[in-house]
């Protein structure tokens, strides 16, 4: 499946989201929950500050969606975000068997900058979607929102290239 203008209205709010949470002192991290006639159930941003590692917005959505959508209607919900879930979301998407997955930037686009950056690796394994959750449709990276994505990582951490 390639990228609509829908799917990208929807990734431009995701990296809004992002530039939300750097504002607020948080990784630039940034996810909608969207129905299949185009509703916006949930969106949220990374809430990792205060020392929680588990705060992502799409480990927010699952759990959200698992409790609000009755589990016949989740594999019809597309989950937009402004990098491609780590193995901790990956994996509770397809435990809480929800649809689509539409990513505006990579994890291996991720690692590198972190790389560039001089950060630590992650304490989890840099794995893509598809490595976790097989059968979950991804599309994406999306190289359009790439430089502005990192710029935002760049930000968060204070450091220029």
């Amino acid at each position: 499946m390639s990228v609509s203008a829908e799917d990208r209205r929807h990734l431009d709010r995701c990296v809004e989201l992002a530039e939300a949470a750097v504002a607020a002192g948080d990784e630039p991290f940034g996810s909608v929950l969207v129905a299949a006639d185009g509703t916006v159930l949930m969106e949220d941003h990374n809430h990792v500050s205060a020392g929680d590692g588990t705060r992502h917005p799409e480990l927010a959505i699952a759990l959200w969606a698992a409790a609000n959508v009755p589990s016949a209607e989740r594999a019809a919900l597309t989950v937009y975000t402004s990098g491609e879930h780590c193995a901790m979301c990956s994996a509770a998407h397809a435990w809480a068997g929800l649809g689509r997955i539409v990513f505006a930037t990579s994890t291996p686009q991720l690692v590198a900058w972190y790389a560039e950056l001089g950060l630590p690796e992650s304490p989890v394994a840099a794995l893509r979607i598809t490595e976790v959750a097989p059968r979950i449709p991804v599309d994406g990276p999306v190289e359009e929102y790439a430089e502005r994505v990192r710029a935002l990582h760049v930000r968060h951490h204070g450091r220029i290239l």
